[in-house]
C-alpha cells in the first residue's frame, strides 16, 4: 500500500468496505474488518478519537446483528462515556451512543433500563437540534418502540403520533421516516383495538410505500403482511 496500513485514508477505505459488507449482511467480514479499523485508529488517533469512537461503535453494531448483546453493550458503554468527555453530555453523536446503547439494552428486554436512556437522549435532542429535528424524531419513534414492548399502548400512540405529525412536516408526507412512522403507529392502533383506524392508516402508508419505496421493497411487504393478517 502507498499510504500505509493505517493511515487515515487507508482507514476510511477499510470501514468503508466493512460497511458494504455490513448492508450485506455479511456480519463476520464486517467484524474482521471493524476489529482492525477499531485497533489501528486507537494506536494512531488515540483512544477518545471521534474517529475511533465511530469505529467502535460500527464494531458494536454488527455485533449486536449477530445477537451478541453483552459484547456490543461492552463497547457502546465505552464510547457513551468516552463521547461525554470528549465531546460533551450533549454532542449529536453522544445522543447518538447513548440511543444505540438503549437499542441494545431493548434487544435484551431490559425495558425500564432502556426507557431511562431514551427519554435522556429525547430531552436533550429537543433541547440542542429542535423538536422536529430528524434525529429527535427517531429518538421519540425508540421511545416509542420501547413503550410498545411494554404494553404501553397509549404512552406509544401518544409519541408516534406526534413523529407522524411532525415527520408529515419537517420531512414530506411520502419520507420513508414519515412512512415508518405511519406503519409503527398503525399497530399501535390495532393492538389498541382500533381497527378501523389501524386498517385506514396502514392501506395509506402501503400505497406510498409502494409509489416511494417499491412493492418489492421489504418494508413494503412487512406492511402488506401486517394488514393482511389485521383483515383475516
Amino acid at each position: 500500500m502507498k499510504l500505509g496500513a493505517d493511515h487515515p485514508s487507508t482507514l476510511t477505505s477499510m470501514a468503508n468496505l466493512a460497511l458494504t459488507y455490513w448492508n450485506q449482511g455479511r456480519w463476520e467480514e464486517a467484524e474482521k474488518l471493524e476489529v482492525q479499523v477499531m485497533e489501528m485508529s486507537k494506536m494512531k488517533l488515540g483512544a477518545d478519537h471521534p474517529s475511533t469512537l465511530t469505529s467502535m461503535g460500527n464494531l458494536a453494531s454488527t455485533l449486536s446483528n449477530q445477537g451478541r448483546w453483552e459484547e456490543a453493550e461492552k463497547l457502546e458503554v465505552q464510547v457513551m462515556e468516552m463521547s461525554k468527555m470528549k465531546l460533551g453530555a450533549d454532542h449529536p453523536d453522544t445522543l447518538t451512543s447513548i440511543g444505540n446503547l438503549a437499542l441494545t439494552l431493548s434487544n435484551q428486554g431490559r425495558w425500564e433500563e432502556a426507557e431511562k436512556l431514551e427519554v435522556q437522549v429525547m430531552e436533550m435532542s429537543k433541547m440542542k437540534l429542535g423538536a422536529d429535528h430528524p434525529d429527535t424524531l427517531l429518538s421519540m419513534g425508540n421511545l416509542a418502540s420501547t413503550f410498545r414492548n411494554q404494553g404501553r399502548w397509549e404512552d406509544a400512540e401518544k409519541l408516534e403520533v406526534q413523529v407522524m405529525e411532525l415527520s408529515k412536516m419537517k420531512l414530506g408526507a411520502d419520507h420513508p421516516d414519515t412512512l415508518t412512522s405511519m406503519n409503527n403507529l398503525a399497530h399501535t392502533w390495532n393492538s389498541m383495538d382500533k381497527k378501523t383506524e389501524a386498517v385506514d392508516l396502514m392501506q395509506t402508508c402501503i400505497r406510498l410505500r409502494e409509489i416511494k419505496l417499491g412493492v418489492d421493497h421489504p418494508r413494503t411487504r412487512s406492511s402488506v403482511l401486517a394488514l393482511d393478517s389485521w383483515q383475516k
